[in-house]
């Protein structure tokens, strides 16, 4: 490939084609769906596992089903997460890298979001189990309120400019 095929950001300063790109993205968004497939899977592992213990027996109606909807909720979360997976099986070989890319991409800001509001949930049925259910709403909406603010609020709020390190001059990202 010659270099008149490859495309240049002038403020990344990065030289590649666009099939390049998308296999780069493709990539970066495998290794995100990694980290929160770890995370989904020892959640929904958990939540699996509490019937099986004696306290379990303990727990009141709101409770069970407060439990019941979390451990749906993380199953489905688990196969969001590895939609992705799924759609590159389908769409291998055909050339349409672009398109899974672009669905990859949009499951992930899903995924992201969900994962998130999954641990607030898990936390408020932990407190709820533990203390009483004021307690239970104000320690998971605190959570809750941490955790949308830090996957959904602060990313928005970040410029390309302020997220570079110290030090680090054009072409030192690689988005």
């Amino acid at each position: 490939m010659g270099t008149d095929d490859r495309v240049e950001s002038a403020s990344r300063g990065r030289r590649e084609s666009y099939e390049e790109k998308l296999d780069r993205n493709w990539n970066d968004l495998l290794q995100e769906l990694r980290v929160m497939q770890t995370g989904a899977q020892i959640i929904t592992a958990f939540l699996m596992t509490l019937p099986f213990q004696s306290r379990f027996e303990d727990l009141d109606a709101f409770q069970r089903t407060y439990y019941v909807v979390l451990l749906a909720f993380s199953a489905l979360l688990t196969g969001l997460i590895t939609t992705p997976v799924a759609i590159h099986r389908r769409m291998f070989g055909k050339h349409v890298k672009e398109t899974t890319v672009a669905h990859g991409h949009r499951i992930v800001r899903i995924a992201v979001v969900c994962v998130g509001l999954m641990v607030s949930a898990c936390v408020g049925f932990i407190v709820d189990v533990m203390s009483t259910p004021l307690v239970a709403v104000l320690v998971g909406g605190g959570v809750t309120v941490v955790i949308v603010f830090l996957l959904v609020v602060f990313p928005y709020l970040l410029r390309p400019e302020s997220t570079a390190p110290t030090g680090a001059g054009p072409g030192s990202r690689d988005d």
